[in-house]
């Protein structure tokens, strides 16, 4: 079956369930996971705009979409001559149909129940002794945060923090006096390329708090990805337990 995935953290759940790139025919410029396996496949664009003419001319017999990350009328415009899945991911439990769904498609069962089996082991284990007001932030110029119905919010959950907006949804803006209840600030090393300097600025107003950059991709990259990301949820927890201690 040939495929063309719009979707990044898809494009790397196919490869890992054992896809090849036979099979794996096209992928947008974001999916960049796993890298030797990915730089054989065609580009169809980004995940926001994606070039119709190229995937057309790819043939593929599925194509994999996703309601967040691509464009409605986009997705629409290839179903009129593809089969088109879209996915939603928006909790832990959707991730595992995800899963389930994927390996039923390409026959690739027992390594998607495998990949599940790891991610809930990983989010089992890791948790903060007691829990950390976090505010987990996306972008800058307006400050974004994450809501309660998105899958960030659902792995910050998990690990023990408590996210200081989980009563608003989606991706709200938020000004800078509105982390004023966090003992911890997130900034997501994606989509918004939080650096150092960033966690400086933040400072100014919040000497106190501790504020860290984060692993975009181990928050947010749903499907297969949390599977590798125990020894970095390990490692993050080990902070805030010591962070935690010395400020309690």
């Amino acid at each position: 079956m040939k495929v063309v995935s719009l979707v990044p953290s898809i494009t790397e759940a196919l490869f890992d369930l054992g896809l090849t790139e036979n099979e794996v025919i096209g992928r947008t410029k974001f999916c960049i996971h796993p890298k030797e396996k990915v730089k054989n496949v065609a580009i169809i664009g980004g995940t926001k705009n994606i070039n119709i003419d190229k995937i057309r001319a790819l043939k593929p017999d599925l194509i994999l979409a996703n309601k967040e990350e691509n464009i409605k009328e986009q997705v629409e415009a290839l179903m009129d001559d593809f089969k088109v899945m879209v996915t939603n991911v928006e909790t832990i439990e959707d991730n595992y149909y995800l899963l389930k769904n994927l390996g039923k498609t390409f026959h690739k069962e027992d390594k998607a129940q495998l990949f599940n089996l790891m991610i809930y082991e990983i989010l089992n284990q890791t948790k903060i002794n007691s829990t950390i007001k976090s505010a987990y932030l996306i972008w800058k110029n307006p400050y974004m945060t994450v809501g309660s119905d998105t899958f960030i919010h659902k792995i910050l959950s998990e690990i023990g923090f408590e996210n200081i907006f989980k009563d608003k949804l989606r991706y709200p803006e938020i000004r800078t006096e509105d982390l004023a209840e966090a003992d911890v600030i997130m900034l997501s090393s994606e989509p918004f390329p939080f650096k150092e300097k960033h966690i400086e600025e933040l400072k100014k107003f919040y000497p106190e708090k501790k504020i860290m950059i984060v692993d975009g991709e181990a928050f947010s990259w749903y499907g297969t990805h949390i599977a590798k990301c125990g020894d970095y949820f390990k490692e993050l927890i080990a902070e805030m337990d010591m962070f935690k201690h010395k400020f309690h």
